[in-house]
């Protein structure tokens, strides 16, 4: 509507930066937490919506917005600039918002850094370090110097985020590991691995322990471990080769429930879980859950300029009360437990908790104070799809186009997982680099599923597909008399990933228009943490798969993701029909499924709005009536 002006996702970055920039300056945290607010509400709203909320002057009734962000943001659709925030760059040193990618460096160690020694840069702190001036600091010292600076060395390394793939196959082996010994009572993986984000930044463990020793040594000695960053009797944290730090915390096992809703987060569910425990008289903590006038965990001077979270659903120690003194981390009020005595209510279970705040339970991948809480007070939280929904998997290959197992071999690993079917879907003739399948080999690869599938040699039922290349002007890479003779095509963008935002978007909506198209591939062309996504209206993209009844699929590949939990609730409350597709290469690439099933989750994805757990009959009959 205004073309001047910035995307719903480019203000969103803007608002994240506002909050960064406040926290730098040391302003009220609750000011803070309105801009990150503010980010996360607009990254649910659709391109258009939030163009009609701003046109209709309704954008400050939404929850998480107000009055004056929505003036902020408005401004910023409009224009493309907010002189707030141009000020408020201004007013703040580049450097310093640099200096938060160093490892231990939240801001209130930056503001002191900038305060006493004029640091306003990373080149600036390597000196001072180097000079031994950062180390004479009050509460800095020699160590925490020394850790600046191996953090300056490794920043680039240890900035990466992680896959989720990859980070929950790391926290599998730990957790494993953790259960195997005997001073263990109970041990999760929380942060953002446990609510399913597509990356994760680091890993967070809470064990409820009989003894912390041998526990505290077991992590710090893992396999694979890098660098010990901390090690104490309430906490440790290590740093793998790969950069990926993992956080151990350690607590009674009568504050284990709560320790782990408080570190699976988000931050911005908590704050709202806080809220509703102080307005039926109680407070709610990582500490536990006790009557609201009664004092508990550490002191409010002690958890210095108050509670800050990580991103991935923690809190870091420097606003806990925990702090580092000689490599080891221990509580400033000199214990885990309670002040003042008092207990908090006990409860065995995460079911147990919600239940005392009068709330259904609420899934870990729907903890992003995104509506969760008000469903779940009125029970209208939906069953969410589960891995054991799942009976077959659509937009698999094999070695007839770039796969790495044939046909035969694909067929047996969907046998083995118990599946009814599977669809095979190698590239079509244009995707060169990807061994394209051209008409003759196409229709070669569909005789022999047919006669797979009436030899009866495999269990699972094979559906004849293709993925097909949407050509640049919006056909598809084939004909439609070839096209009828399969069970269903994916239609995906493979090239040309530079046009704009219209181009793009008109070149997709003309592929779903076509008579054969089943299914919509990789809607938005993005590789996490290698490529960014093609320029591409997804709400309109939706509109048009929704009036042509077309699927559009969550491609479950690991680096994929796409299409994005943020947009499936609404668009599955107006009936598009989903399908988690594996995107499969391999055998072993059917299990990215499980990546898939974050998403839906994370999505509010019920399974009968899931093609692929429907059984092989339904799924037969709704090919059948689409041709």
């Amino acid at each position: 509507m205004f073309s001047s002006g910035m995307t719903k996702n480019e203000i969103a970055d803007v608002l994240s930066d506002i909050g960064t920039l406040l926290e730098l300056k040391g302003e009220n945290p609750f000011k803070v937490r309105a801009y990150q607010a503010g980010a996360r509400t607009l990254e649910a709203i659709e391109e258009a919506e939030l163009a009609r909320l701003i046109e209709k002057g309704e954008l400050q009734t939404m929850k998480g917005i107000g009055e004056a962000l929505g003036l902020k943001i408005a401004e910023l659709h409009r224009t493309g600039r907010l002189e707030f925030f141009e000020k408020l760059k201004a007013s703040v040193e580049p450097g310093l918002v640099e200096m938060l990618q160093i490892p231990g460096l939240g801001p209130k160690k930056i503001r002191a850094l900038r305060d006493k020694l004029w640091i306003v840069d990373i080149a600036g702190l390597t000196q001072a370090c180097l000079d031994g001036r950062v180390a004479e600091l009050d509460g800095f010292g020699a160590k925490t110097q020394e850790k600046i600076l191996a953090g300056i060395r490794n920043r680039e390394a240890y900035g990466r985020r992680h896959l989720w793939w990859d980070a929950a196959e790391v926290a599998a082996g730990i957790v494993a590991g953790l259960r195997r010994l005997q001073q263990v009572q109970r041990v999760e993986a929380a942060g953002s691995l446990r609510r399913g984000m597509e990356t994760v930044g680091d890993l967070d463990f809470i064990v409820a322990a009989s003894e912390v020793g041998p526990v505290v040594e077991w992590f710090v000695s893992m396999p694979g471990v890098n660098e010990v960053t901390a090690r104490g009797e309430t906490k440790a944290s290590v740093r793998f080769d790969s950069g990926l730090q993992a956080d151990l915390r350690l607590v009674p096992s009568d504050q284990f429930v709560f320790a782990l809703h408080h570190f699976t987060g988000s931050k911005d569910h908590n704050v709202q879980m806080r809220q509703r425990a102080l307005a039926r008289g109680l407070s709610l903590s990582e500490w536990g859950l006790f009557p609201a006038d009664e004092k508990h965990g550490p002191s409010e001077g002690q958890r210095g300029s108050g509670e800050r979270m990580t991103e991935d659903g923690g809190q870091r120690a420097e606003d806990t009360g925990l702090r580092a003194d000689d490599g080891g981390l221990r509580t400033e009020g000199g214990g885990q437990s309670a002040g003042g005595g008092q207990r908090p209510v006990l409860v065995q279970t995460e079911a147990e908790l919600f239940a005392k705040l009068g709330l259904h339970y609420i899934p870990p991948e729907l903890r992003e104070g995104l509506g969760e809480i008000e469903a779940a007070e009125k029970g209208e939280l939906p069953r969410l799809v589960e891995h054991a929904d799942l009976r077959g998997a659509f937009h698999n290959h094999t070695t007839a186009s770039d796969g790495r197992n044939t046909l035969a071999e694909m067929a047996a690993a969907a046998d083995a997982l118990g599946w009814e079917y599977l669809g095979i879907a190698d590239h079509s003739k244009t995707s060169v680099v990807a061994n394209g399948l051209n008409e003759e080999r196409l229709l070669r690869q569909v005789a022999e599923i047919r006669a797979l599938n009436a030899s009866k040699r495999f269990k699972a039922h094979l559906f004849a597909g293709v993925e097909c290349d949407i050509l640049p002007d919006g056909t598809l890479d084939f004909d439609e008399p070839l096209l009828r003779q399969l069970d269903y095509i994916v239609a995906s963008v493979h090239s040309l990933f530079s046009q704009d935002e219209a181009t793009m978007t008109k070149r997709i909506i003309r592929a779903i228009e076509h008579p054969c198209t089943v299914m919509l591939g990789h809607v938005t062309g993005r590789l996490l943490l290698r490529r960014e996504a093609y320029r591409v209206d997804v709400a309109k993209v939706i509109d048009a798969a929704l009036a042509n009844g077309v699927i559009i699929e969550i491609n479950a590949h690991p680096n994929r993701l796409d299409l994005d939990w943020r947009h499936w609730r609404k668009a599955a409350e107006r009936g598009l029909l989903c399908s988690i597709n594996p995107d499969a290469h391999d055998t072993s690439g059917l299990g990215h499924v499980r990546a898939g099933i974050n998403v839906a989750r994370k999505g509010w994805l019920r399974r009968e709005q899931i093609l692929n757990t429907w059984p092989l009959a339904q799924v037969g009959e709704w090919m059948q009536a689409r041709a």
